[in-house]
């Protein structure tokens, strides 16, 4: 069979033999799609607020461990200074005189009043963190200020006692172990002044410390007894013992 005759052929055959699938309108097929990208304000809503309370329960999964964090810190700290005083105690176990022949008798005058000026700023720094848990910042302000003077004179106390001794650091065995401990206790003590200053300045802002959020406060506290309760054993063992 020819070409020709074939094209015949299908044209002779009725239209119904092969239907012609009809094409949607284009602005039928427009309107649909529009109608399918409309936001709906409820479903939106909805989704908003799930979001937020997601956000919230993310939070509250995450407590806050700050506090946690400065109690590792200071219990690190707490072993330098330990591993100082053994050493300290182990140089006055082994050795037949202690402290070597010839080293001056240290005052006793002045460190015991360092020392009660640095127990005494301790309450006065709880004071401090008391008055923040009433909402009372004027007062916690005050003293602050009052805790870091009194660390500043127990500092400048120190400077006096070291430029009035009879022996330096290389003097002996002693000697070097008094300026090591004094010196890295009188290192924490300005940290904690430092501190303290940092906590008073920020204290500033209205509403910045409060009653629910006081942390800031509360850490220099921690801080500062820990200082004391250092400077009580070095005490102890430089002074009386």
């Amino acid at each position: 069979m020819d070409i020709g005759h074939g094209a015949l052929v299908i044209s002779a055959l009725p239209h119904s033999s092969f239907p012609i699938p009809h094409s949607p309108s284009p602005n039928l097929s427009f309107k649909k799609f529009m109608q399918s990208q409309t936001i709906d304000p409820a479903k939106t809503e909805l989704n908003h607020h799930h979001e937020a309370e997601t956000s919230v329960g993310h939070h509250e999964e995450h407590p806050d461990h700050r506090l946690f964090g400065l109690i590792v810190f200071l219990i690190a700290e707490g072993m330098i200074f330990l591993g100082l005083f053994g050493a300290y105690l182990a140089f006055r176990a082994t050795l037949p005189a202690w402290p070597p022949a010839g080293t001056p008798e240290l005052e006793l005058l002045l460190p015991g009043v360092n020392t009660i000026n640095l127990i005494s700023s301790s309450f006065v720094m709880h004071n401090a963190d008391t008055a923040i848990k009433k909402n009372d910042t004027r007062g916690a302000q005050i003293w602050l200020a009052i805790t870091a003077a009194m660390g500043a004179i127990f500092l400048v106390g120190q400077v006096y006692e070291y430029t009035h001794l009879e022996f330096g650091l290389t003097t002996n065995l002693f000697a070097s172990a008094f300026y090591v401990l004094t010196g890295f206790h009188g290192l924490h003590v300005t940290l904690g002044v430092l501190a303290i200053v940092a906590v008073l300045w920020r204290s500033r802002v209205p509403g910045h410390y409060s009653n629910e959020k006081h942390f800031g406060i509360e850490a220099a506290e921690i801080y500062w007894h820990f200082v004391d309760v250092i400077w009580i054993i070095l005490f102890g063992l430089l002074y009386l013992l």
